[in-house]
């Protein structure tokens, strides 16, 4: 296959475009950047803008199959403090990817949305009853972000009813793991919380947002690109979760993480700071229906690949503090 993974300089994408060479493809990546830690083993990286559509025409010509992985996003501060511009850029990215599939001719489009687009009102409480898909509509997602990942699948959604583009749609909870921003106001949870501890003396504290009860679920990202290839490769064309039913709260969090560090360190908690819903937590029931599989890294499992790797990277900075953990 000739594949166009979009986003290929984030987190995600240059986990998948790595997959996919391995697995014979030739694979073309295209983001704004580079990506950060290590170069790209794409076959062909381009720099592009998708917010223009020729550029994303340019992207798609004589590809078999898109992942479209773009997106301006972030952790729960950064999504939270840029409602419009993420927006506008979002749905500029997403609508002009869909119209330059259909005039390129592409076979199969993957669009990653987010389990923001569940409903605020279905997760107010710390024990939240785990989101089915179906569930999305009625809508009251996410202010912004939340917003924008809604009308895109709806949009995804009316091309293939429209253009007979095969689609799918893939609902991502909280991807974690190495290579992932860690620092910089971009940031998710996992990472925030493990460069927190890294950078902390024994013996010290560490802020955490909100009071630590708000509950979520993790996915850490080798999970991800499995689940990602397997959906490709099913039949299925509705919204589907990704992510795992192992639900925490944000103190068992920084808790696990301070096992893996070695570290004793107290908990100072800010409930001026932005904290999303107060639970979420997913349903994998449909994921295992069409699949037969369903991630099995568990948190515990997916920080101890994950802190050594953002402590090592903090440390090569004089940032991080001992003790030292093994790779």
């Amino acid at each position: 296959m000739k594949i166009l993974v979009t986003g290929a300089g984030g987190f995600i994408g240059h986990h998948l475009v790595s997959r996919l060479k391995s697995e014979g493809h030739w694979v073309r990546g295209a983001d704004i950047k580079a990506p950060e830690f290590e170069s790209s083993h794409a076959d062909e990286f381009v720099v592009a803008d998708l917010r223009n559509y020729t550029e994303c025409c340019s992207v798609t010509h004589e590809i078999d199959h898109v992942y479209n992985l773009a997106a301006d996003m972030g952790g729960i501060g950064y999504i939270s403090s840029n409602h419009g511009i993420l927006t506008r850029n979002n749905v500029l990215i997403n609508s002009h990817m869909l119209e330059a599939t259909r005039i390129s001719g592409v076979k199969k489009y993957l669009y990653t949305s987010s389990a923001c687009v569940y409903p605020a009102f279905l997760q107010e409480k710390e024990d939240v009853t785990p989101l089915t898909e179906t569930e999305a509509i009625p809508a009251d997602p996410e202010k912004g972000y939340g917003w924008e990942k809604l009308f895109s699948e709806q949009l995804t959604s009316y091309y293939s009813e429209d253009h007979g583009i095969d689609v799918r749609i893939v609902r991502f909870h909280n991807i974690y793991g190495p290579l992932g921003t860690y620092e910089g106001g971009r940031e998710k949870a996992p990472a925030a919380i493990m460069r927190k501890v890294a950078e902390a003396t024994d013996g010290s504290s560490i802020e955490v947002w909100g009071d630590g009860e708000q509950t979520r679920s993790f996915c850490h990202i080798d999970d991800c690109v499995e689940g990602l290839l397997r959906i490709m490769r099913s039949d299925y064309t509705e919204p589907i979760n990704l992510g795992t039913e192992e639900i925490v709260t944000v103190n068992e969090l920084v808790d696990y993480t301070l096992q893996i560090s070695g570290k004793n360190l107290t908990k100072n908690h800010d409930t001026t700071k932005p904290q999303g819903v107060r639970g979420r937590n997913s349903d994998n029931s449909l994921l295992r229906n069409v699949l037969g599989w369903e991630p099995s890294i568990s948190l515990k499992d997916g920080i101890l690949k994950t802190y050594p790797w953002i402590w090592h990277k903090l440390n090569e900075k004089s940032l991080a503090k001992p003790p030292s953990p093994s790779i």
